[in-house]
């Protein structure tokens, strides 16, 4: 290895050793400040205390935001994996006219900035005269989600060989062994990771939740940014914290079921 390589190579590790510090500080700063014992956002605090996680048990509104969050999340997930997967399987296998430009409309809302999207979706809900609440936040949702299980899922189909299930069938198997045998096993991590950004998308949506909330049907990040305006303290950050260690936990089991080198060989 000659000079100049050496020298990239250190160049390259100290940038991505930046860019880790950089993207893991603030996680850190939030799960600090959390354990503060002041009744501010201050770093080091004055003391250690888990007076905000025990505020949790008490804290107005947060059970059921968050049961809305969870509810909207898993259910748009849904809708989404079975609607992607076949509009993926539909742009892989299939030989019509329009197929990129159908792909590109479908991936679209993920180049519309959130405020826009909400804007659109609630002017098309009020004049087809939605009403309800919740049905509308749960397909807005599904239009952010969406996009996600299609990308993902087609270019999974797209780098698949499917003379496999050629091969199985000519081996004995009928055509629905064939795909469980064979196609489902290869498309698992792409399955797996489209759902992950899916739930992790609705969970996080602030731009678009805003715009179909009432003062009883709350998500999780709409209540949390009513809890700031209200009474801005740590109480922020042990919510933010215990979301930290539940994606930990789910990225844990994602490893022993699947492994996440393969997710993102995705």
């Amino acid at each position: 290895m000659t000079v100049t390589e050496r020298i990239t190579a250190a160049m390259v590790w100290i940038i991505a050793f930046a860019a880790c510090v950089f993207l893991m500080a603030p996680l850190v700063v939030t799960i600090l400040v959390s354990f503060g014992s002041s009744s501010i956002f201050s770093l080091p605090p004055p003391g250690w205390s888990m007076r905000w996680y025990e505020r949790l048990l008490t804290l107005r509104g947060l059970a059921s935001s968050l049961g809305t969050s969870v509810e909207i999340a898993a259910a748009s997930t849904l809708v989404s994996m079975g609607l992607g997967g076949l509009a993926a399987i539909a742009l892989a296998r299939g030989r019509f006219a329009g197929r990129e430009a159908i792909a590109a409309f479908l991936t679209s809302p993920l180049m519309l900035p959130g405020l826009v999207l909400g804007i659109a979706l609630l002017q098309a809900f009020r004049y087809v005269g939605g009403r309800d609440i919740w049905l509308s936040l749960l397909f807005a949702h599904i239009v952010i989600t969406l996009p996600y299980a299609v990308r993902t899922l087609y270019s999974s189909l797209t780098l698949f060989d499917f003379s496999l299930i050629d091969a199985a069938r000519t081996l004995g198997c009928s055509p629905t062994q064939a795909i469980v045998r064979v196609l489902a096993p290869n498309m698992a991590p792409a399955c797996l990771t489209s759902a992950i950004f899916a739930f992790l998308a609705s969970m996080d949506n602030y731009a678009v939740s805003i715009f179909f909330t009432n003062a009883f049907t709350k998500t999780l990040p709409i209540q949390m940014l009513n809890y700031v305006e209200e009474r801005p303290d740590p109480t922020i950050a042990a919510i933010s914290s215990l979301l930290i260690v539940l994606v930990l936990i789910f990225l844990l089991i994602i490893e022993r079921a699947v492994g996440l080198r393969r997710i993102t060989e995705v």
